[in-house]
């Protein structure tokens, strides 16, 4: 997801959900089934903010009537809220036509089966599944079955640091490895500055983090049929190693504990912080006044060695991705604005505009996404990127263990020893929490 700012509150209402959406789905807005020639699109907030977000895709939905005849009513939905809308729209059938939903969500909302399967036929409209990154359709429903969305921006985490920060404390590289960002970290932590910034109560972003070094831990958090499997030796020890860097390691600020809103961002261009775990930041850091020469990007750290695949892996598959109501009267037309909007050109142009990837693989060839930052992620994406788990569960996964982080956060910030025990117990509550299969 670009924002990490998710709607954790309706993950938690998911599974009752889907089994009262199983019938449901579909629009019955006025305009897109009153009017064949409207569509009513919910874009995501992938700007600075709202009005950003219009600016950015007004004159483009304009260019798409002009070529179609059909317009697209235009409404962009914060991250806070845009979960619970969609689950109320599978259940009432008040929806759009089109949505643009984040990738991890894919395979829990394809189980309310309100969505448009993608088949063969479908993804031949749009010009072919080949076209897209093959990492990004990893992450549009689950396994085996035809993918509920397709991908529309693509994005992966990388380690972002600051230059003059690493100037001063004689540091001439970013680390590579999680022991090199300990020991870095620790030479940056003085004079009221910390070495990194977490989000500490921020619940997807803490399991887009866990994800990852439980990857690199040979840990999956769920088993290949799909139960929830959070206190294996490998899970236990990635939530520990995230949380120790505050903990153990004393290399990020009690206060990190509390962030939730992107407040890691706003240290790291303030220099307050040195180093920052994120997906494409750099638009943020413009906004927030920070010039482009001020910051490096690196690929995030690995246990050791190289960053890859399997136990390299250093970011999960991050983006958004654009899926139809399938009840929508006005198929047609919807067919014909996702194919506009993943189409070579308006790859080039939405994802330039956001500092994000294109998810069409002929579209990254533009010069505009070979630039120094944007080819770590790129190449991250491509190489040492893995899809969260694509079950139905995803969504409360991100509810319970994210929380079950959190809580560890705050604990370490009220100076209290995390350990094995204390993170196996709070994994432990987490699986209880978990849909019995």
């Amino acid at each position: 997801m670009r924002r990490t700012r998710a709607a954790a509150i309706g993950a938690v209402t998911l599974s009752l959900v889907l089994s009262a959406a199983a019938c449901g789905g579909g629009t019955s807005g006025a305009g897109s089934n009153e009017n064949p020639r409207t569509l009513t699109y919910w874009a995501s907030n992938q700007g600075a903010g709202i009005e950003v977000d219009k600016s950015v895709l007004q004159p483009e939905l304009d260019k798409f009537e002009k070529q179609t005849g059909i317009k697209v009513k235009l409404e962009v939905v914060p991250w806070t809220d845009l979960l619970n809308r969609i689950l109320t729209a599978t259940t009432s059938g008040q929806g759009p036509d089109v949505l643009n939903i984040g990738n991890t969500w894919s395979a829990s909302l394809q189980s309310s089966g309100a969505l448009l399967s993608w088949d063969a036929k479908n993804f031949e409209k749009i010009g072919g599944k080949d076209r897209f990154v093959p990492s990004a359709l990893d992450s549009t429903g689950v396994q085996g079955q035809d993918p509920a969305a397709v991908p529309l921006y693509s994005m992966a985490y990388a380690l972002y640091y600051n230059k003059k920060m690493f100037a001063d404390a004689g540091i001439a590289k970013p680390p590579a490895t999680w022991d090199e960002l300990v020991a870095t970290g620790r030479k940056l932590s003085k004079n009221g500055k910390s070495a990194i910034g977490v989000e500490g109560s921020n619940l997807s972003n803490n399991i887009h983090q866990v994800f990852v070094l439980g990857k690199q831990h040979g840990a999956d958090f769920f088993t290949p049929d799909g139960k929830a499997d959070f206190t294996s030796d490998g899970a236990v020890a990635a939530v520990k190693q995230y949380v120790d860097l505050m903990a153990e390691h004393k290399i990020v600020a009690p206060g990190n504990a509390e962030y939730a809103q992107n407040q890691s961002l706003s240290d790291f261009s303030n220099d307050k912080t040195a180093m920052v775990l994120w997906q494409t930041a750099s638009a943020t850091f413009a906004s927030q006044g920070m010039k482009e020469d001020e910051w490096g990007v690196a690929p995030a750290p690995v246990q050791s060695g190289a960053p890859g695949q399997g136990k390299a892996t250093n970011s999960m598959v991050a983006g958004i991705n654009m899926a139809v109501f399938k009840n929508t009267k006005n198929i047609d037309g919807a067919m014909k604005f996702v194919k506009f909007m993943t189409g070579d050109e308006e790859q080039k142009i939405l994802n330039k505009a956001y500092g994000s990837i294109p998810s069409v693989s002929s579209a990254q060839q533009d010069p505009a996404f070979n630039t120094p930052a944007l080819a770590v992620l790129r190449d991250t994406l491509a190489n040492s990127a893995t899809a969260l788990p694509q079950v139905p569960e995803e969504s409360q996964f991100e509810t319970v263990v994210g929380t079950a982080v959190k809580e560890l956060f705050a604990e370490a910030a009220a100076g209290r020893e995390v350990t094995t025990e204390s993170v196996r117990a709070k994994l432990e509550k987490a699986q209880q929490q978990m849909p019995k299969k």
